[in-house]
């Protein structure tokens, strides 16, 4: 089965203008992305989806593949599609290029979940709220599962609402973005305009949801830290200080 997985890039950022390609640990961000990825058992090949040219110089820079996209893309599985809509994959998945420190074995559940379940046309992850983290936070989204670990609804507020407060507290879980997609689901999706829930909770997968596609959701002990502002990137540089770098990571071969 081929699997690919694709890290749409783009420079822009409202928090952080080009923190794809800040570079404070002498690699750029996204190159620790791709390094991670690298690491999974379960990928084939990496490529970044992009449209800028300064990302594209720095892929060259560490050896990435790279497709140049459209500029109008208004989310990242739109630059996605386009991509895949010229690969050659069962299974593209789907990573955010501000994580550099992604756990390669999530990326292999997230596979493993399209492959035990010819079912389901989407994968992604969740984790339970740690008692640290605030459940009403709009910025972590929560994810409810039934009983085959598909996902029932995703949401900005807590749920499932606990009612009657005297009952045992609901398991709240956050849902971890990251996706992997039946290349044919993910062409569909594409083409599908903007749900009303999805224009509600401003959720792209609540699209899939009300169009009946099933989303398998595994559920991981962690979530890797996203970098959206400089702060969270200098507390990244200091904890990549803090550690062995280790040795190369494996190179994909160019397709």
């Amino acid at each position: 089965m081929s699997i690919i997985a694709v890290i749409p890039a783009r420079y822009a950022s409202s928090r952080f203008p080009g923190k794809i390609l800040a570079r404070g640990t002498g690699k750029y961000l996204i190159q620790h992305v791709y390094e991670r990825i690298c690491e999974s058992g379960s990928i084939g090949q990496v490529l970044i989806a992009t449209d800028d040219r300064r990302i594209a110089r720095a892929c060259d820079e560490f050896g990435a593949l790279w497709r140049m996209t459209r500029p109008d893309h208004s989310s990242g599985t739109d630059r996605i599609a386009e991509v895949a809509e010229t690969l050659d994959a069962e299974i593209i998945v789907n990573v955010q290029g501000d994580e550099p420190e992604i756990d390669p074995k999530n990326i292999d559940l997230l596979v493993q979940l399209l492959q035990d379940d010819q079912q389901v046309g989407m994968a992604t992850l969740a984790a339970v709220f740690q008692e640290s983290e605030d459940i009403t936070n709009p910025n972590i989204v929560k994810v409810v599962i039934d009983q085959r670990g598909r996902a029932m609804y995703f949401s900005r507020s807590p749920i499932p609402c606990q009612r009657d407060k005297n009952e045992s507290k609901p398991i709240y879980r956050k849902h971890i973005g990251l996706y992997a997609y039946r290349r044919d689901i993910l062409l569909r999706l594409s083409k599908i305009p903007p749900s009303p829930l999805e224009r509600a909770e401003k959720l792209e997968q609540l699209r899939a949801l009300e169009n009946g596609i099933t989303i398998a959701v595994g559920q991981v002990s962690h979530s890797a830290v996203g970098i959206d502002t400089p702060e969270q990137y200098a507390e990244f540089v200091r904890r990549y200080g803090c550690h062995d770098q280790g040795s190369e990571p494996k190179r994909t071969k160019y397709i």
